[in-house]
């Protein structure tokens, strides 16, 4: 018995990885770098409330503030802007509340405006429609019989 634990124990220890796994790639490059934190002001204030402004050594800044709102969730509304990597200003503006995330930003996509022109092939397929199903109203099918 003692044997073959002993046979397992050595099976073991030369089953070990033969080789090194390799790193893990990095989505940021091969140079990456701690950013100082230039400033960081937290106020918190009475019965919940907060101001937050903040910014980093890289130009990200952040300034927000909040207080309980409905139902004792936190409405928050602030901003954060920064540099993006083909060197676009962002800057984006929220409130956050019962309602939600609401972001508002030049560079966010924006809806077309409803309504919009309905194409006129659609038109005519939503005729082609009421007029097919005024015909069955009126004369009923004669290839389905009643159950």
């Amino acid at each position: 018995m003692k044997f073959v634990v002993f046979a397992l124990l050595a099976t073991v220890a030369t089953a070990a990885p033969q080789y090194a796994a390799p790193a893990p790639a990095s989505r940021y490059g091969s140079e990456s770098k701690e950013i100082p934190i230039v400033r960081h002001d937290f106020v918190q204030g009475d019965h919940g409330s907060y101001q937050l402004d903040m910014e980093t050594g890289n130009g990200i800044k952040v300034s927000e503030s909040g207080a309980p709102g409905a139902e004792g969730a936190i409405a928050s509304s602030g901003s954060y802007s920064y540099t993006a990597p083909d060197g676009t200003p962002v800057e984006v503006t929220y409130v956050a509340d019962e309602n939600g995330f609401q972001p508002q930003s030049d560079l966010l996509p924006v809806a077309p405006a409803f309504p919009h022109p309905i194409p006129q092939f659609v038109l005519d397929q939503i005729a082609f429609a009421a007029e097919e199903d005024a015909r069955k109203k009126s004369a009923p099918s004669r290839s389905y019989g009643a159950p």
